[in-house]
């Protein structure tokens, strides 16, 4: 039969100190203070799911010539050659200590890192936590007398995503630079995020298509970027610009329509208009994390009476660089001498002894807009110029001309018609003349009213005819639409 000795506890003579002392699942061996020696030749095992523990204020001592091994494998204890990471991130200027890798966040300031006294074998890891030391640095500084690259003066971190470990070596040298990235690796944000701002205006997902947002400004406000895309085809937005229209003459011709603008991206397809300019490099917009004010031009006045003629031209639209010009206002008829038709996006339509206004101006390649039309009698007025299509001319000798057409596109998923010119006034019909499709107003019949051009469309508006017409019509607002992808 095997021997056994059963005891909880070995205690010293001289004293009746604990040696050994089982509590439970501990066994302690000796007391604070003491020294547990293992002699030479002994192994020491700790089986698996077992640990050795030094409390507070203790030390585990390996001998030289001494190991401790790992199935077999000889680990070592103590630094070799790398720090442990603070996870908190630093903001303001401190001093490092050796074994320790710190996240310097410089978002708000540049800020110094003091590095310890210089010990061989210290070590100090410094890494960009928020991608920013290209505008705010960093700077080490040295303690004392001690050296960075054999030179005792301050070094300076001006990389983005940069990281740097160094290690002092010893007094020629002092610390030097053993590891350096250039760029830290971050998750691709694939999308643009952005949003809207302003009465009216709106940002929603495109019915059509689950990965697209379609914002719509129907009055001014702010497109807010607010992050965008690690793939740079992914930030070039899709728009529409469409001017204020015009507004139409009285006894004369129609106001020419706001001038139209688009950009189609490939990277987020629709059935764009004829006027689609992506082709051409100066008509796209790559955005970037800023906010872009938005204009929408409101459309011109209407002519209270052909004895003033105190009809307007429209106002501009703006999105960044693109500006769609406002359209021309319609010519009036004064006795004694006419009043030209204006100039702009569209032009607007002529009106008795006066000229029609050209349009695309200032020129746009491809052209945002159209001339008015001329007289088509003394008493048949010109029509205002459209997107796609010149004012037509009245017809002789009372017929006032019909707007020219406007633009059709879907970039809000519907298909929708705009920047149509608004039609001139004529004698021949008391129903009057359409305005072209695309939100141009129609012009009146003898003694009429002329009709506005739609809000949000840039439509002309259209003139009114004889000397007891009432006011003519107003010219429509204009109307931006911007569309990415933004998943």
């Amino acid at each position: 039969m095997t021997s056994k000795i059963k005891v909880d506890n070995i205690n010293k003579v001289s004293d009746d100190s604990n040696i050994i002392n089982k509590c439970g699942t501990n066994i302690t061996m000796g007391q604070n203070g003491d020294t547990v020696i293992l002699p030479n030749g002994v192994t020491e095992q700790v089986q698996s799911g077992g640990a050795i523990q030094v409390q507070s204020g203790g030390s585990l001592t390996i001998a030289s010539g001494a190991t401790i091994t790992n199935n077999g494998t000889a680990v070592g204890l103590g630094r070799t050659g790398t720090v442990d990471w603070a996870t908190t991130p630093v903001t303001a200027t401190f001093t490092a200590s050796s074994g320790v890798g710190y996240f310097c966040n410089t978002s708000g300031g540049a800020f110094t890192v003091n590095l310890p006294a210089g010990v061989a074998g210290a070590i100090v890891s410094l890494a960009d936590y928020a991608a920013t030391w290209q505008t705010n640095n960093i700077t080490v500084s040295p303690n004392g007398t001690d050296k960075i690259g054999s030179i005792n003066a301050d070094a300076v971190l001006n990389t983005e995503g940069q990281s740097v470990t160094f290690v002092f070596v010893d007094s020629t040298q002092g610390w030097i630079n053993t590891m350096d990235s250039t760029s830290n690796v971050r998750g691709l944000v694939p999308f643009v995020a952005a949003s809207v701002s302003g009465a009216c205006n709106t940002l929603v997902t495109a019915p059509c298509c689950a990965n697209t947002k379609i914002a719509t400004f129907t009055g001014p406000g702010n497109f807010v970027v607010n992050t965008i895309s690690t793939t740079p085809a992914n930030n070039v937005v899709s728009y529409m610009i469409v001017g204020g229209g015009g507004g139409g003459g009285s006894n004369g011709g129609g106001g020419g329509a706001g001038g139209f603008r688009e950009a189609r991206s490939p990277v987020t397809p629709y059935t764009a208009s004829p006027l689609e300019g992506y082709s051409s490099s100066p008509n796209r917009i790559t955005v970037a994390v800023q906010s872009y004010p938005i204009t929408v031009g409101g459309g011109g006045n209407a002519s209270t009476n052909y004895s003033s003629q105190n009809n307007t031209s429209g106002s501009n639209s703006q999105f960044d660089t693109i500006t769609s010009a406002g359209g021309g206002k319609g010519a009036g008829y004064i006795p004694g001498g006419g009043t030209n038709g204006g100039t702009g996006g569209s032009g607007g339509g002529a009106g008795c002894g006066s000229t029609f206004g050209a349009g695309n101006t200032p020129p746009t390649s491809p052209s945002q807009g159209n001339p008015g039309s001329t007289s088509g009698g003394p008493s048949g007025y010109g029509a205002g110029g459209g997107a796609t299509q010149a004012g037509n001319v009245g017809v002789s000798p009372n017929s006032g001309g019909i707007g020219g057409n406007g633009a059709t596109t879907s970039i809000s998923s519907n298909s929708t018609t705009f920047a149509g010119g608004g039609g001139g006034s004529g004698f021949g019909s008391a129903s009057g003349y359409p305005g072209g499709p695309g939100g141009g107003g129609k012009g009146s019949g003898p003694e009429g009213t002329g009709i506005a051009g739609t809000i949000n469309t840039g439509g002309g508006g259209g003139g009114a005819a004889g000397g007891g017409a009432g006011p003519s019509g107003a010219g429509g607002s204009g109307i931006v639409v911007i569309r990415y992808k933004f998943q």
